[in-house]
């Protein structure tokens, strides 16, 4: 007999409530093994790939691409019998209900993290003691479409409009995307038809030549994140040029170096291993102000963040105990970070627990910028292009490799003399990168 269950949208991070998909990798049909990845979303931290628990056969999507769903949703229906017999993978959560799986169930996901449970909270807010159905067909809110199309529209909509007799593929909704609104299908329900979408929400319009696009995924996460902190942490700014010739000579000689052949590196890794050397000596710079307890905390470790533009946004994934790695190490890890993040596959928790944040704007030919500090951090620093300037050396114009750095830091926590002094060491360990061994 046919056994089917209901995949919830899981809590891929901490915090998170919803999420969108992005991308589908079954259909209905078709056969998934245990933990293979069935759909790609995306966060208000990162695209993330999902596995289902299960083996079977896709019966049903319950959402499609670009729809927005919250935490513990249903989003794919499978039959874990489809031979009539019991299948292995789904024995030992037989007894699960199947609108969404028990937290024991989770535990096999690759990736999931420690907070799967996250999607049990809602499972049993709504839970009931009904056993699961043996031989009747799935229980979705909405029967299935034909031709395998799924009306845009969330649970409670779908439970509406069948309770009160409407079919959602009859109706055009007016939200964003064209998803049915709660509106759409009390309209249809009271014989009047739904407005047809604008083209202004579902993205240009021609009349005024305006596009739109909803706020969301990472875009919407930065914007929050960044106005938090602009508006919680008195942000300061300190600027330094700085003559990095003699750091981009060493750099030419150490790429030519057996020990550095086939390593990619940048300025942007000497700039990372000054942050690290540099934050020894001013650890004001790598501590947090903690409001609720009312404490600064001061961190004997620098997980640093780099800042990286990708095509779904501003994403800022950490090196670990940066402060233990060698250039080397560092340059390796930053290439690997950085590539990763512009495949758009950067992990939530790769994006976590930052102590100190480098933004390199000299990538785009920009000299510097006033740089907002990561929330649960204290100060950030950008680090501008380098370009061939006029520069006095021993009373004699020259030209030299010239770079802006700019620090922005949390006066709660940072004076200004400790932020000046974190910045004057790090300008004087890309100008002269032989003063390192006197740290």
């Amino acid at each position: 007999m046919p056994e089917y269950k209901q995949f919830p949208l899981s809590d891929t991070a901490e915090g998170l409530t919803e999420a969108d998909i992005i991308a589908w990798r079954v259909k209905p049909g078709d056969k998934v093994t245990v933990n293979q990845i069935v759909v790609e979303v995306e966060t208000a931290k990162a695209a993330v790939e999902l596995p289902i628990p299960w083996a079977g056969v896709v019966t049903e999507l319950h959402v499609e691409p670009g729809q927005t769903v919250e935490v513990g949703t249903p989003i794919l229906t499978v039959d874990v019998d489809p031979d009539g017999k019991a299948s292995p993978a789904a024995e030992p959560a037989a007894s699960a209900a199947p609108a969404a799986p028990a937290e024991e169930e989770m535990k096999p996901l690759v990736g999931y993290g420690s907070k799967a449970a996250g999607t049990t909270r809602r499972a049993r807010k709504n839970a009931t003691p009904a056993p699961a159905p043996a031989a009747t067909a799935p229980a979705p809110v909405a029967e299935t479409p034909r031709g395998g199309y799924v009306p845009l529209a969330k649970p409670p909509v779908r439970k509406l409009a069948k309770d009160l007799g409407v079919d959602l593929r009859s109706l055009t909704g007016s939200a964003d995307g064209g998803v049915i609104t709660r509106d759409d299908v009390q309209r249809a329900a009271n014989g009047s038809a739904a407005p047809a979408a604008s083209t202004v929400d579902s993205g240009y319009d021609p009349a005024t030549r305006e596009r739109r696009v909803p706020i969301k995924g990472v875009r919407k996460a930065t914007a929050a994140a960044m106005v938090q902190s602009a508006y919680s942490a008195p942000h300061v700014t300190e600027f330094l040029t700085v003559d990095v010739t003699p750091m981009m000579e060493l750099r030419e000689k150490l790429k030519k170096s057996r020990e550095f052949s086939g390593v990619k590196l940048t300025p942007l890794a000497f700039a990372a291993k000054a942050v690290c050397l540099a934050a020894k000596r001013t650890p004001d710079v790598n501590a947090v102000w903690d409001e609720a307890a009312q404490e600064i905390v001061y961190k004997d470790y620098v997980h640093l963040g780099i800042a990286a533009a990708t095509p779904r946004g501003l994403v800022v994934p950490k090196i670990r105990d940066a402060d233990s790695l060698s250039l080397k190490e560092l340059a390796v890890a930053l290439t690997e970070l950085t590539d990763v993040a512009r495949e758009g596959k950067t992990t939530p928790a790769a994006m976590l627990g930052g102590t100190f944040t480098i933004t390199n704007v000299g990538v785009f030919g920009v000299d510097t910028g006033t740089p907002i500090i990561n929330p649960g951090e204290s100060a950030i620093l950008a680090v501008g292009a380098i370009r061939d300037t006029p520069w006095v050396v021993d009373g004699e114009i020259k030209v030299r490799k010239v770079m802006q750095l700019s620090l922005s830091f949390d006066h709660r926590v940072v004076d200004g003399q400790q932020g000046s002094e974190f910045l004057a060491d790090v300008g004087a360990l890309l100008a002269d990168p032989a003063v390192a061994i006197t740290y």
